[in-house]
């Protein structure tokens, strides 16, 4: 087999909840899909597909980058297209969780795979191994669990586990190919029940609701206790619960129920009486309006364990507990232990259970401590896993205050902490995770990560705590650095440019920053790529920043600030070298304005964009309506003789005007923020790799500056017709009189103000415009009321 896995074309059968959201993630990713389903009873025989595709333009979080994109999936069914199967590199099975209609589905669809593919099992629990058995020899090699995390557009885990038939290149295929195509973080789990994620993660969850019941807490006070303050997914235990559906929960554990009679901790494995209670009830969560929560009107009012009425919810932690989670795990997770408050004794033994759990099973669940702290954090949204908080706080110490408990018969289960916990080379390393690697207890040893290729493309991955990695701000060879910019090379050849402020809000020093970077660059070097290794790309202007010279000068003083902005932007659009942004996360606003002065940009594909100034009641003022202008005036060149710039400036002027954000790379090509050209990344942690060997192609292609050119503007005219339009809705009560001010003042920039129809400008002028017009707002009071709402609430203020 070559080492190359081409995937050209996926199947997914099974077109539930699953299986259509992974077939959305796939066309996510360009990758062609077919989805198949059972041929429905009447009406067309795609009939059940259909709905199932229909359905995923109404589901929230959006599963689909482009609702558009819904259309991309093909659909079929068993009875007439099994013949499709046979141009398929890949079939992902997901239908339901029962184990003899998946196998009579494998032996409906054998004959029809190709000698080449790879079949995989979408199950959360079932036994790979059990499956693999039905089917012929020829297909068993190529057999193997895939198991994605709902919703999969969002979740990072995809679980592999192997059989033992698969052949191992074959997982070494898979993993490239969900890493690097779907943008997936992979943990190879053992055919396990549950495998690691859900194991570990459920385990967690019944748990919480044991010692909840114990220590008397209310549902909403745990879910405080147990979300952002833990440093775990904001929606804690049972909202968490209530959004996966406590059918699905209930089925997880009915497994581990069903398989894990030996487990030291199968007690607490019974479905809680309150749990049954609901699902018998039909009370299954979110999808049936209730759940261990029930919205009524806009309250969320909680479900009350000793009268299973619903009350009024909302309470929280207490505020002493809550200052104890904010101290260094060391003395965290002392103050907890020692606290008499039934809160902190609460938070203390949940803690301790799952150090507990994840040591007594990690010689069977995982191959090291890696993959069960990296599921956590990829499958359950924790900061940290069992093994890395635990580290954290002091390995030896931990243990012996676990071995403490488990003495005193307050652990949930009496095994022992197992011996290389407290003696050996784990004790002596202090932890499971080292620079040599994670610790297998199978295996007993400290195993290093993937050296599998697709890795390499991931400069800086994601790191477990005690592993030394390289942090991306003190890495390479540091060429620049003031107190919001580190210019840095790893290669030699290209500069990469990180803005360190909070949320990379553009200053002055930002400014300044970026145009020294340039400079380097083009100094010796091949190219300059914007670059940070967070979850942000840009915020946008730091409006805080230029408090002190407004109070003193007003908005003649923000003038030439803002000429510095609008400068350094035209100064990376005309670098002699290509500039790329890697953009991820938010790009808003002047981040947005930096991101399309590049020469190129390379968006990770949940990238947001757009320009919000009006929200703070100003208009984009660096450069970003220029852009606009210009690229109606390019495609209107591009598009037939004498076609209508303004035909091209609806769009962009509604962008601006209504503040538009896109909620993907994709929506963002859609809404000009990208264009044709631009590289959409899946995997966030193969952008930097991406962007720096763009920057290294466009060099070595002999990459020139765009030339200066002057370009045609709607005029006087296009200014008239957008700003009659607005005029209606303000008038229809659609926008307020301040938003049409603001809608005006856009028109004016982006048709080239006061000037006839055609008539020929530069960026320069255009930016000028801008500035008046942004400055002018700065000295409305409306405005002011905007930006001053915005710095104290953070929310925008509509008046």
């Amino acid at each position: 087999m070559s080492s190359k896995f081409q995937v050209r074309k996926v199947a997914v059968l099974g077109a539930g909840v699953m299986g259509a959201q992974i077939a959305a993630h796939l066309v996510n990713c360009k990758v062609p899909v077919v989805l198949f389903d059972l041929p429905a009873k009447e009406g067309p025989k795609n009939g059940i597909v259909t709905k199932a595709v229909d359905g995923l333009k109404k589901l929230k979080p959006a599963p689909l980058g482009d609702s558009a994109d819904a259309a991309m999936i093909q659909q079929a069914n068993y009875e007439e297209h099994l013949e499709v199967l046979k141009g398929c590199d890949l079939i992902i099975e997901a239908i339901a969780e029962r184990m003899d209609w998946k196998l009579d589905l494998y032996t409906k669809i054998a004959p029809f795979v190709a000698p080449h593919a790879i079949v995989a099992s979408n199950t959360s629990g079932l036994s790979i191994t059990k499956l693999s058995e039905v089917l012929p020899e020829e297909i068993k090699p190529r057999f193997c669990g895939i198991h994605f995390f709902n919703p999969p557009r969002y979740m990072a885990l995809v679980e592999l586990i192997n059989t033992p038939t698969t052949q191992p290149e074959i997982l070494d295929q898979l993993e490239a190919f969900v890493t690097t195509s779907l943008g997936k973080s992979v943990v190879r789990a053992h055919d396990t029940p549950n495998f690691v994620a859900n194991r570990v993660g459920i385990a967690g969850m019944m748990a919480t609701m044991i010692e909840a019941e114990k220590f008397g807490l209310s549902v909403d006070v745990v879910d405080d206790l147990t979300g952002k303050k833990l440093g775990r997914a904001s929606s804690g235990t049972f909202r968490t619960a209530d959004v996966v559906g406590l059918d699905t929960m209930a089925h997880v554990v009915k497994t581990m129920q069903d398989n894990l009679k030996d487990d030291p901790f199968y007690s607490t494995y019974a479905t809680p009486k309150v749990l049954g209670e609901l699902i018998q009830k039909g009370a299954l969560g979110q999808k049936t309006g209730a759940g261990f929560y029930k919205k009524v009107g806009k309250d969320i009012q909680r479900l009350d364990f000793a009268t299973g009425e619903y009350v009024a919810g909302g309470k929280k932690a207490d505020e002493i507990v809550a200052r104890m989670l904010k101290k260094q795990p060391a003395d965290r997770l002392k103050l907890l232990r020692e606290s008499s408050n039934p809160q902190a004794q609460f938070l203390w033994a949940i803690l301790r259970d799952s150090f507990h759990y994840a040591a007594v099973h990690l010689d069977t669940v995982a191959d090291t401590a890696r993959e069960i702290d990296f599921a956590m954090r990829w499958g359950f949204g924790s900061q940290q896993g069992p093994f890395e908080l635990w580290q954290a706080a002091g390995w030896k110490q931990v243990a012996e205050w676990i071995a403490a408990d488990i003495a005193d018969g307050k652990a949930l289960s009496s095994a022992p902490l197992p011996a290389w916990v407290t003696e050996g080379p784990v004790a002596e390393a202090g932890g499971v995770h080292t620079p040599e690697g994670s610790w297998s207890a199978a295996e007993g040893e400290f195993k290093p990560r993937s050296e599998l290729p697709v890795y390499e493309r991931q400069a800086f991955g994601e790191s477990l705590l005690g592993t030394g990695a390289a942090d991306p701000l003190k890495s390479g060879t540091e060429l620049f650095k003031n107190d919001e910019v580190r210019v840095w090379t790893r290669d030699g050849k290209v500069v990469i440019a990180s803005i360190t402020a909070k949320l990379h809000l553009i200053s002055p020093a930002v400014t300044e920053g970026l145009l020294k970077a340039v400079e380097i660059a083009e100094g010796q070097y091949q190219g300059l790529v914007i670059w940070s290794p967070d979850d942000v790309f840009s915020a946008g202007a730091n409006l805080e920043s230029l408090m002190p010279v407004f109070m003193k000068m007003g908005s003649k003083g923000i003038a030439p600030e803002e000429k510095k902005l609008q400068d350094m932007m035209l100064r990376l659009r005309y670098a002699s070298v290509p500039v790329v942004a890697a953009m991820r996360g938010l790009a808003l606003g002047g981040g947005a304005e930096l991101a399309v002065h590049c020469a190129r940009r390379v968006a990770h594909v949940e990238s947001y964009v757009g320009l919000v100034e009006v929200g703070v009641g100003l208009i984009p003022g660096g450069g970003g309506l220029t852009y606009i202008a210009r690229r109606a005036a390019e495609m209107a060149a591009a598009g037939n003789a004498g076609a209508d710039i303004l035909t091209f400036l609806k769009d962009g002027f509604l962008t601006a005007a209504t503040a538009k954000v896109a909620t993907s790379a994709h929506e963002a090509r859609k809404n000009g923020f990208l264009l044709e050209s631009d590289i959409i990344v899946p995997h966030k942690d193969e952008l930097l790799h991406v962007a720096t060997t763009t920057a290294l192609g466009m060099a070595e292609a002999g990459y020139r500056a765009p030339h200066k050119a002057l370009f045609p503007v709607a005029g006087r005219s296009g200014i008239a017709t957008i700003k009659g339009q607005v005029a209606n809705m303000r008038d229809g009560g659609f926008v307020s009189a301040h938003d049409y001010h603001l809608a005006a003042a856009i028109a004016d920039v982006v048709c080239g103000g006061e000037v006839e129809a055609g008539s020929l400008v530069t960026e320069e002028y255009l930016m000028a415009l801008e500035r008046k017009h942004f400055c002018a707002l700065l000295d409305n009071p409306k405005t002011q009321e905007r930006i001053m709402g915005m710095l104290q609430t953070g929310k925008p203020v509509r008046n």
